[in-house]
């Protein structure tokens, strides 16, 4: 089975500090693993905020170089020093879609001439006609036409309806790979379900996979078919989703279920997690030997031998 993407032994090392107190930092910590170009699947990175997670994706896009390791799309190396039409190329083929919808457009800007400018550049074609029907073609996708939105400017539509524009823009071009960084986070709660089955009908109807980076376990509960769990920018547990997430077996995972509020807690007070977990998930970090160990059921945990 040939690879759409592989990220291999990826890290990312920044320099803090001044010149007196200056360390380094892995934001990202030997980070692998493989989507097929045969099985469109959502493969979903969770972690909190300083995970590392956006660093990745950063990396993927081509937006930051690896400090070790490679990204291969295709094959091809992923790089930040490629040329303008190697670029193009690549970005025909992965394309992002933000977190917050509001800042990705101009308020001053019909939305409808950011999908134009889109379909102009990628599609090399000057034809009205083909330009409106690419348009009408990707906005279709994510429920809307071109009738709805042609004139209109972000503030007159909804941020649900934003989003599901920045990701028909997203679609002009026909990527296989969408990278979507927190795509929910900014929309109210009412709509997340209508983005994130989105994201699974691209995958399922038009053979897109996406790479979903989140810090909501509900989200990935539902949307992934397979997820990794970074906690300062390492793997602590990756693997089918119901796998990991029914049962997950490294401390910081179940610290991040035991974190979650259920209905059953509401109003009793529970809003604490396991004092143990906490105190067991900040002690792992000192470590500093540790492995990704293959279980039987599909899974890898991070473990920590003895010294």
């Amino acid at each position: 089975m040939s690879a759409l993407l592989e990220v291999d032994h990826v890290s990312k090392i920044f320099s803090m500090g001044g010149l007196l107190s200056r360390r380094m930092v892995h934001a990202v910590d030997d980070v692998s693993f493989t989507i097929a170009a045969e099985s469109p699947e959502i493969f979903t990175i969770i972690g909190e905020s300083g995970s590392g997670k956006t660093t990745l994706a950063r990396m993927i896009l081509g937006l930051e170089h690896p400090s070790e390791g490679q990204i291969r799309f295709r094959g091809e190396p992923v790089s930040i020093r490629l040329g303008a039409a190697a670029r193009l190329k690549f970005m025909a083929n992965v394309q992002p879609v933000f977190q917050n919808p509001f800042e990705a457009f101009n308020p001053l800007k019909q939305v409808d001439r950011y999908l134009s400018s889109t379909a102009r550049r990628f599609l090399k074609t000057t034809s009205q006609a083909d330009v409106d029907r690419a348009m009408d073609e990707a906005l279709v996708k994510v429920g809307l036409t071109l009738a709805e939105v042609r004139g209109r400017f972000p503030h007159e539509l909804s941020g649900g309806q934003l989003q599901r524009v920045a990701i028909a823009r997203a679609l002009i071009p026909n990527p296989p790979l969408l990278i979507t960084d927190e795509p929910v986070s900014m929309v109210d709660a009412s709509l997340r379900m209508a983005i994130v089955n989105l994201l699974k009908s691209l995958r399922d109807n038009f053979g897109v996979s996406v790479i979903y980076i989140t810090h909501d376990l509900a989200t990935a509960y539902y949307i992934s078919d397979r997820l990794i769990i970074m906690q300062r920018g390492k793997v602590v547990e990756m693997g089918p989703a119901r796998v990991v997430l029914d049962h997950p077996e490294h401390p910081y995972s179940r610290l991040l279920k035991a974190s979650v509020l259920s209905a059953e807690d509401a109003g009793a007070g529970k809003l604490d997690p396991a004092a143990e977990l906490v105190t067991t998930s900040n002690d792992l970090l000192h470590k500093t030997t540790s492995r990704l160990e293959p279980r039987g059921d599909g899974r890898q945990v991070r473990v920590y031998p003895a010294a």
